[in-house]
């Protein structure tokens, strides 16, 4: 009795203390831009969309009915679920193992990262894990008997996970190997009741299959083809490495040591033990198997989470097999890691902060910039005429600056993004995918760092095709122009002639980081199409310190432009300046570029980073 008084305590004051601080961190962290575009779907309400079932965006439209517009109401029931989860969590392992397991199980569900930090973001993950451990606690329940009530929570559970996402269905399918594995769930599954919450959770899946035979598959192909090269690559191992850190490493091990004695049959604590063990195992081993050939450009280490949630029921029982040495460092690593894993959100949710990581590959910059760029937006069109017409060039600029003015019908341009994210089909179905055409005054936004930088050019002579010519641009700079958007006022007939594209530029030296003394040089080039550069300045922390000079032709900038400049000067675009840093205090400063074109536009460049000592 202490010690299961002690689990439930140390769990009551963890679970306490981490929701609260979720719920902080989830009032102020801006929205993700898968966020965005759920928040953007629930304000389109519908059975089924291009890229998920429909729960995740009916949430985000009750949070925010019920909450008001918030980055907090969009989150909320993500929220509860993501609190409900270890609960869930402790009620299956205290049926099979007793309280104290429970309550240890439980625990560790919010220690551990990948689960501990669900519901800060509202995506579908949230209402899958929970789907997943309802359906794992229903095949235990109908190991033991073939009850009613059993086979409901299977249905329910079933019903929840086919309204998450594609995914769940390798969840069902682990399920029902598990099962055929175990003689009692072959037993199980020659039950009726069981066919009937079968056929429940079957049907759920009606609205998502409807949507793809409307739309030609879109959805699927997109979920099963288009995002996975299939094709062996080495990144499979770095997916083993991120595992092990965000299930945090001793409790990956202990989980890896479950999962293989319930494959192997090697236990002597029942079918329980090998049940849990068996949904985990198949689950976490499948998806390793999987990193090796499926999407490895997206976020993914969030994928075994179902299997590892299976675990966590079992794991307690291992545990008490350890050393106390080794039991007392796994529940502190996994302490650290939960502190760890929330004090990233918080300093993403900071805005110092995500200043300081501009330049630095650890940007966030999908939660970065999109209040400030809604402000720009907001005070251009204000001196704009009445009629004018908002327009984004991607999917990503069209749902983030809609949440930020609260506008979800905010018609987007064609783009590889909203493609490569399985978005294009839901634009064109709302009537939002823009073919550049136009009769109004129209406010276009162009998020320049959403593009490759070696792309950058062809990008903007795209534009050119699709919109016409561009007028001189509004930039956007936010964190150093860690993230930067261009705002184009269109006339609203399209203008005749050459275009003439922003400036696209770099710094060769110094680098990105590099240390520098008080006197330095700048070396690097600018191009700007059919207009070309008349004066490059070089700026310190914002203030002019050098006007720089021609230093000649770059003939590998050629290749790297891939012969699309159409600058008059090319290729004697490198420019060179020598820098005296003056009385500037020691330590990191921002260095970049102020560039005049030969139409009198200026336009100011992203800074980069450096050390004057």
């Amino acid at each position: 009795m202490d010690e299961e008084q002690r689990a439930r305590q140390w769990f009551l004051a963890v679970w306490a203390i981490v929701t609260v601080v979720k719920i902080a961190i989830a009032a102020r962290l801006p929205l993700f831009v898968d966020e965005a575009f759920y928040w953007q779907e629930g304000r389109h309400l519908a059975a089924a969309y291009s890229d998920l079932p429909g729960l995740t965006a009916w949430l985000t439209r009750l949070g925010t009915e019920l909450g008001g517009h918030h980055v907090l109401a969009v989150r909320a029931p993500f929220l509860l679920m993501a609190a409900l989860l270890p609960w869930l969590v402790a009620r299956s392992a205290a049926h099979w193992f007793g309280a104290t397991v429970g309550w240890q199980a439980a625990l560790l569900t919010v220690l551990m990262p990948l689960s501990g930090t669900l519901g800060l973001l509202a995506l579908p993950d949230v209402p899958m894990a929970l789907a997943t451990v309802l359906c794992a606690d229903a095949g235990a329940r109908l190991l033991r008997e073939v009850d009613a009530m059993s086979a409901s929570e299977l249905a329910l559970g079933l019903m929840l996970g086919a309204l998450s996402h594609y995914r769940f269905i390798g969840v069902i399918g682990v399920g029902l190997i598990a099962l055929l594995w175990l003689p009692e769930g072959r037993k199980v599954l020659r039950d009726a009741r069981v066919w009937v919450a079968l056929a429940v959770g079957v049907l759920a899946w009606a609205p998502l299959l409807a949507w793809n035979l409307e739309y030609a598959d879109a959805g699927l192909r997109f979920q099963l083809l288009d995002r996975h090269p299939w094709s062996f690559h080495g990144d499979g191992f770095r997916f083993l490495l991120v595992q092990a850190a965000m299930a945090t490493p001793l409790l990956f091990v202990a989980m890896l040591v479950v999962c293989l004695r319930g494959l192997r049959g090697r236990t002597q604590l029942g079918t329980a033990w090998r049940y849990f063990a068996l949904l985990g195992g198949v689950s976490t081993l499948g998806f390793f198997a999987l990193g090796f050939f499926a999407d490895n450009e997206r976020v993914s280490f969030h994928w075994p989470l179902p299997g590892y949630l299976a675990l966590l029921v079992v794991v307690p029982l291992l545990l008490r097999e350890w050393r106390p040495a080794w039991r007392r460092a796994t529940w502190s690593l996994s302490g650290l890691g939960a502190v760890l894993m929330l004090g990233y959100y918080v300093a993403v949710s900071l805005p110092g902060v995500r200043e300081e990581f501009a330049g630095s590959k650890y940007y966030p910059e999908n939660f970065a910039g999109w209040n400030t760029l809604a402000v720009d937006v907001r005070s251009m069109r204000a001196a704009l005429p009445e009629a004018t017409q908002l327009l984004a060039d991607n999917f990503k600029t069209g749902a983030e600056l809609g949440f930020a003015l609260d506008d979800a019908d905010i018609p987007v341009l064609d783009h590889p993004l909203n493609h490569k994210h399985g978005r294009a089909p839901q634009l064109q179905l709302w009537g939002l995918q823009h073919d550049g055409s136009r009769d109004v005054p129209t406010l276009l936004v162009v998020g320049a760092t959403d593009v490759k930088f070696s792309a950058l050019l062809a990008h903007y002579q795209h534009l050119c095709r699709v919109v016409g010519p561009l007028p001189p641009a509004r930039v956007v700079n936010i964190d150093h122009g860690a993230r930067r958007f261009l705002l184009f006022a269109l006339p609203a007939e399209r203008a005749k002639g050459e275009c003439t594209t922003p400036v696209v530029a770099h710094i060769d030296v110094p680098q990105s980081g590099a240390r520098v003394g008080r006197r330095f040089n700048v070396g690097g080039w600018a191009v700007k199409d059919v207009v070309g550069v008349t004066k490059v300045e070089v700026l310190l922390d914002g203030r002019v310190v050098a006007v720089a000079e021609d230093a000649g032709a770059n003939e590998w900038l050629r290749g790297f432009l891939k012969d699309a400049s159409r600058d008059p000067r090319m290729p004697r675009v490198q420019f060179t300046a020598e820098v005296d840093a003056g009385q500037v205090a020691d330590g990191r400063h921002w260095l970049g570029l102020r560039v005049t074109g030969g139409d009198g536009s200026v336009e100011t460049w992203a800074e980069q980073p450096i050390e004057v000592h």
